[in-house]
């Protein structure tokens, strides 16, 4: 986005700014986030690497010992946990909107924003849509590396389909890590508190190992944890299972998220000095 598109004015409220405009901003920030990533290619580590990381990680190293468990081996462990690992692709992905626009806050970025006439709406749609971009490409790699280690695509609609429930639950996630990165004052803080989140609903869960062998208290917690049910839906769509539960709650964790999260982020991102 440059100076000659859209010269500097004190910024408009959402309401004064006609639709198709909205659009048109919003494409201009998309394209001014995506250029962005291309000059900074290091951005895409975390989609890149992740996915790689953990499937060899959890695969090779806890896939023998939990595939016995299974009833099989490590191409048991394969089949269970990689519909589990997509499942968490929504999550780690989501954090980095969250970051991004703590970055763009602190360096000035959005006071430059603010000083055009483009509707605030535009920033926020840009760049959770460029962070889906960049969760698909994470679920594209986790499923090349899936099937180098054996994984077996018995649906490749129920994939698609557990790929689409991952990336709806990963932008309600969104949500909130806009949240807190428009409300803490660096970019650490937010990874911090990212951390902390992720870690106990992420292990916490079914996505690395079923939950019949955790305490009692644990199983009750894996039974409301939003990621438990989104991997169980995910592996009975891509490996056959049960689905309508977990789809269901699933589903109903996203409109909740979203319903309470988005009015909080956006009060909060229209307010931040």
């Amino acid at each position: 986005m440059s100076a000659a598109t859209i010269t500097a004015t004190p910024a408009a409220t959402d309401a004064h700014i006609p639709l198709r405009n909205h659009f048109r901003h919003t494409g201009a920030l998309i394209r001014r986030n995506l250029l962005w990533i291309r000059q900074d290619p290091e951005s895409m580590f975390d989609a890149v690497l992740f996915p790689v990381i953990f499937t060899l990680l959890f695969v090779y190293v806890f896939g023998g010992s939990i595939g016995k468990s299974l009833g099989g081996g490590q191409e048991a462990y394969v089949q269970y946990v990689i519909p589990g690992l997509l499942a968490m692709m929504g999550m780690n992905m989501s954090q980095g909107v969250g970051t991004g626009f703590n970055t763009d806050f602190n360096s000035g970025v959005m006071d430059r924003f603010r000083s055009l006439p483009i509707g605030r709406g535009s920033v926020l749609i840009a760049k959770i849509v460029v962070e889906l971009m960049r969760m698909l490409a994470a679920c594209v790699i986790l499923m090349i590396v899936a099937v180098l280690v054996g994984f077996d695509i018995t649906s490749w609609i129920g994939m698609l389909g557990a790929v689409g429930l991952a990336t709806v639950f990963g932008s309600a996630l969104m949500w909130v890590f806009i949240t807190l990165g428009v409300t803490m004052k660096s970019a650490q803080s937010v990874q911090a508190m990212g951390f902390l989140v992720m870690m106990p609903l992420q292990f916490g869960s079914s996505i690395f190992a079923p939950t019949d062998s955790m305490p009692g208290w644990l199983q009750n917690f894996t039974e409301y944890n939003p990621l438990s049910s989104l991997a169980d839906a995910a592996r009975g769509m891509m490996v056959g299972g049960p689905v309508a539960h977990g789809l269901w709650v699933t589903l109903a964790w996203s409109v909740g998220l979203t319903a309470v999260m988005a009015p909080v982020a956006i009060h909060k991102f229209r307010t931040k000095n």
